[in-house]
């Protein structure tokens, strides 16, 4: 598969397909055409000797500094490697080349005054599967993710790191030697331009956005089988109480329990036993409305990654009529903000999901469940711990949850004083994410042993999946064994597509 940036830029499918799924990238001849105009112009600054900051001046507190034209290139090799400062463990392949495709799509818009042959050599990169070894410290979201793609960028030149094959790090010349590249000289401006943008907060957005629509989904799923498990109602998911309080997610997650919980003799059971809980407990009662919320969060951050995603965000830029003008175009604000919404709200899906979790462990709350959902409670622990797991994972995912966009240190001798921590809330975002997997897998697992103790009764469609899933590594209730390849078990059974598959199968598409 061949992912092609257009002038117009790139879908986020296409983003995904390059991260994730190893597509080759091309550059559309459109692309070719616009760069080759910027370039011009900034040619045409060059030969007339204007003021332009980063293609006649230093950079940040420096703006003012003139450089003199036969040192320009040097400025350009000097800025990529000064800036290129990052400490840390390495960010994921999937994230980096993300950040590089990105970049790619911002230098193909024409705005950047760069040549051609910068884009590709970018490209290139891509396509010979040579990663740049980008710690995970050092950028403040504004101007942009400046040492994160200087990491990259100084790959470009010959210099820094790779990602090994086993995620160890390698002297980027030899990778460069062996792919048949060659290092690229760069030009004025073009150290800048590969540098100055939203490209590696964006591409974790963007990953994020993918992943959280998964997650929400099976937050459904696995509410679902839970309420199942615990002899819960299905009355409070009636397509007629979420029309009168009309917000789309909540609405979307109310129709998927609803339908989840039907065509299940476990259900049927207490439909007309009267001594039956008139109203469920929050946690199952309202999980439309935590999840829904979170639904329609989702939805406002994905508008934004769509914004972003045909923006400019270099500075300075290149303009159609021949002036090169400063911006604030790197701040990252917009999606920082956009990230700390959306952990905010997967944080809430997790908790939710814990408290349904305990509710299934207690004796005194689970309708008629052994203790721990352990059939010989007392010697054997059954769930017990798996709930402490959970219930940990939570508190990280609230500390998690707590904005990094309202934070700003100033740097550059003042010059830029306030910055987005927009890297630093899609980092932690994904960390909200990769946790709320596991939550959703313990509440996963917790509803298939509950559903199992319920033997003979036939659970729903959806409660069958789920076991026949889980069911060579869970096994039948019985006495304790090692829990924690269970957990892992039903964590790859949650993250994978395959489960949904096999209950829409049963019950048609979920939302």
């Amino acid at each position: 598969m061949t992912v092609t940036v257009l002038p117009t830029g790139i879908s986020p499918a296409g983003v995904l397909a390059v991260a994730r799924g190893g597509a080759s990238v091309s550059l559309a001849p459109a692309t070719i055409g616009a760069m080759a105009t910027s370039r011009s112009i900034v040619d045409g600054i060059e030969a007339a000797g204007r003021p332009v900051y980063g293609v006649s001046t230093g950079f940040g507190a420096l703006a003012n500094t003139f450089v003199a034209p036969e040192r320009r290139a040097e400025l350009q090799h000097a800025l990529i490697r000064s800036h290129a400062a990052g400490v840390g463990a390495p960010m994921p392949r999937e994230v980096v080349r993300a950040m590089m495709l990105l970049r790619v799509r911002s230098l193909a818009l024409g705005r950047s005054g760069v040549r051609p042959l910068v884009a590709q050599a970018l490209v290139d990169l891509l396509n010979h599967e040579v990663t740049p070894w980008v710690p995970e410290h050092g950028s403040l979201g504004a101007s942009g993710d400046l040492a994160p793609l200087a990491h990259c960028a100084l790959v470009l030149l010959g210099e820094g790191w790779v990602l090994g094959p086993d995620g160890d790090r390698l002297p980027a010349a030899d990778a460069l030697r062996r792919a048949g590249l060659a290092p690229v000289e760069l030009a004025a401006k073009e150290g800048l331009a590969l540098i100055n943008g939203t490209d590696g907060m964006l591409a974790m957005l963007l990953l994020a956005i993918h992943d959280a629509g998964h997650l929400f989904t099976m937050a459904d799923v696995t509410a679902a089988l839970a309420i199942e498990a615990m002899l819960g109602s299905e009355r409070p998911f009636l397509p007629e109480l979420h029309t009168i309080r009309p917000h789309p997610g909540q609405g979307v997650s109310a129709a998927n329990i609803h339908r989840l919980l039907q065509d299940s003799a476990v259900m049927d059971s207490h439909r007309d036993d009267l001594a039956h809980a008139v109203q469920d407990a929050y946690s199952m009662r309202c999980a439309p409305q935590v999840a829904g919320a979170a639904r329609d969060t989702l939805e406002f951050v994905r508008t934004v990654a769509d914004r972003e995603l045909v923006s400019v965000v270099d500075n300075p830029v290149v303009l159609p009529d021949g002036r090169v003008e400063s911006t604030g175009n790197f701040h990252g604000a917009p999606l920082g903000f956009a990230a700390d919404y959306l952990a905010i709200a997967a944080a809430e899906v997790g908790a939710i999901a814990e408290r349904r979790v305990d509710r299934l462990l207690d004796v005194t709350r689970s309708r008629d469940l052994p203790a721990f959902l352990s059939a010989d409670a007392g010697v054997n622990s059954g769930l017990m711990i798996a709930q402490y797991t959970a219930a940990g994972i939570v508190a990280e995912n609230r500390r998690l949850a707590a904005p990094a966009s309202v934070d700003s240190l100033p740097t550059s001798g003042m010059q830029e004083d306030h910055v987005s921590m927009g890297w630093a809330a899609t980092r932690k975002l994904r960390t909200v994410l990769d946790n709320l997997t596991s939550l959703l897998a313990v509440e996963l697992l917790a509803a298939v042993r509950g559903l199992q103790l319920r033997a003979p009764l036939t659970p729903s469609p959806a409660g069958r999946a789920a076991i026949t899933a889980l069911g060579g590594a869970v096994g039948d209730p019985g006495p304790d064994v090692f829990l924690a390849p269970l957990m892992e078990a039903a964590r790859c059974v949650l993250a994978a597509p395959d489960l949904r598959t096999a209950i829409e199968r049963e019950i048609g598409l979920l939302g």
